[in-house]
């Protein structure tokens, strides 16, 4: 598990979120932890994070977006 902080950590207004990297069986390859201050900060890093596999971005147990690779 990774994890990226998209803010100084510490930071009470900061929220967790959880990018998954999915692999092309559709299995979770690996889970990276993001500390960001919204859905749409945390959106902006998980997007970033599409290097040839899909992302899930959740908070908990709340799907918030998915990011395809572009073929």
């Amino acid at each position: 598990m990774l994890g990226v902080s998209c803010a100084l950590k510490g930071d009470k207004s900061m929220q967790e979120f959880r990018a998954y990297v999915i692999g092309s069986d559709g299995h979770i390859k690996l889970s990276i932890d993001l500390i960001c201050a919204d859905d749409d900060a945390a959106k902006e890093r998980a997007k970033a994070l599409v290097d040839g596999h899909d992302i899930e971005l959740w908070q908990l147990d709340r799907k918030i977006a998915e990011f395809k690779v572009k073929h």
